[in-house]
């Protein structure tokens, strides 16, 4: 990205934060009054076409004034994010998230409070998902079915019980499950399922050096009980008709764009993987128009945030037009994510 001088990148953030509070391209004289330089029209006028040059502007008609392109919105966000920023305490949502998914919480039903929650205060598409896409082990019980027949139950953090009947092929001893679910119990409460499948792989490879029995057969149990569960991507999502007042050509945002993301939103398997992919670390993440990886979603921008309560983390973001009031919505999602994790944490 190329260095702007000092006076370029003010006229870029004035300009764009201008169109952004009134969706109408901005000329040198309106910017002459929001600006603040002190500076003549026509010297703004060289600045704004330098800033076209660069990518940073575009002006939809010959005698119109600018606006900002992909380019220009992700300068401006950089902007904000480099600059000091106030992030709400999210005391008020976190009142609403308890109130909503009642006492005790479980997982599922704050992510699900979340996403409304979050909707009504940003007014735009609100989603919470979990980043461990099928749970976290809460418990596993071996329940004998017969003398060769197991039933493998699987309870998880949101409350999901799972259950498959195994027939291991030779007679077992109801003692000896018990024993190997509370070994299995022991090692492995409190992680996600897409790990215990792989340790318990690994740990089978291994398995020429299991002396115990017991320990083999439980880890025999579980790889079975557990491969073949549904992986279930929960992503919570609210607020999807309040992108229809955004659709219109200067927005960017045609019945054929917003049906796109609305399709994304009832697949859901497309719109978890694309925001799992985005969401490579802590703490929050801004994609905006061009930077997205599907063209469904380049009318769009997202503003997403991780929470965590120690054990369990996942994101809460939103999806809206590109111009979108950038500050007020990051500090929304932020207050919002933080108020997540303080509710997951009071209910372990």
């Amino acid at each position: 990205m190329s260095q702007l001088s000092p006076r370029a990148a003010q006229i870029l953030a004035a300009l764009v934060a201008e169109y952004i509070d009134t969706g109408e391209p901005v000329g040198s004289a309106r910017l002459m009054h929001v600006a603040g330089l002190g500076v003549s029209s026509a010297t703004i006028r060289n600045t704004l076409a330098e800033l076209e040059d660069l990518g940073y502007l575009q002006q939809p008609h010959t005698s119109a004034g600018r606006i900002p392109t992909d380019r220009g919105y992700r300068f401006y966000v950089d902007q904000l994010l480099a600059a000091p920023r106030s992030v709400r305490n999210g005391a008020a949502a976190e009142a609403q998230l308890r109130r909503d998914a009642g006492s005790p919480a479980l997982a599922e039903d704050v992510l699900a409070a979340v996403s409304q929650v979050l909707s009504r205060a940003s007014r735009l598409v609100a989603f919470a998902l979990p980043m461990t896409s099928d749970g976290i082990l809460k418990e596993i019980e071996f329940v004998p079915l017969s003398s060769t027949k197991v039933l493998v139950v699987v309870v998880t953090d949101g409350g999901q019980v799972s259950r498959k009947a195994v027939d291991v092929g030779e007679d077992i001893d109801p003692q000896d499950l018990r024993q190997a679910s509370n070994y299995l119990n022991t090692e492995f409460a409190g992680m996600p399922l897409e790990h215990i499948r792989l340790a318990v792989l690994e740990r089978l490879r291994h398995e020429r050096t299991l002396c115990d029995a017991l320990r083999a057969r439980a880890l025999k149990l579980a790889q079975t009980g557990l491969q073949e569960l549904p992986k279930k991507s929960r992503l919570f999502v609210d607020g999807a008709s309040s992108l229809l007042d955004e659709a219109s050509e200067d927005s960017g945002i045609t019945i054929g764009t917003l049906s796109a993301l609305l399709r994304m939103v009832e697949e859901k398997e497309r719109l978890v993987k694309l925001l799992n992919e985005y969401m490579d670390g802590p703490g929050l993440t801004i994609v905006i128009g061009q930077e997205h990886r599907t063209p469904d979603l380049r009318a769009f921008s997202i503003i997403a945030s991780t929470y965590a309560d120690g054990t369990r983390r996942g994101t809460v973001g939103v999806i809206g037009p590109m111009r979108m009031h950038y500050s007020r919505t990051i500090a929304v999602v932020d207050g919002v994510a933080l108020a997540v994790s303080r509710v997951l944490r009071d209910s372990m």
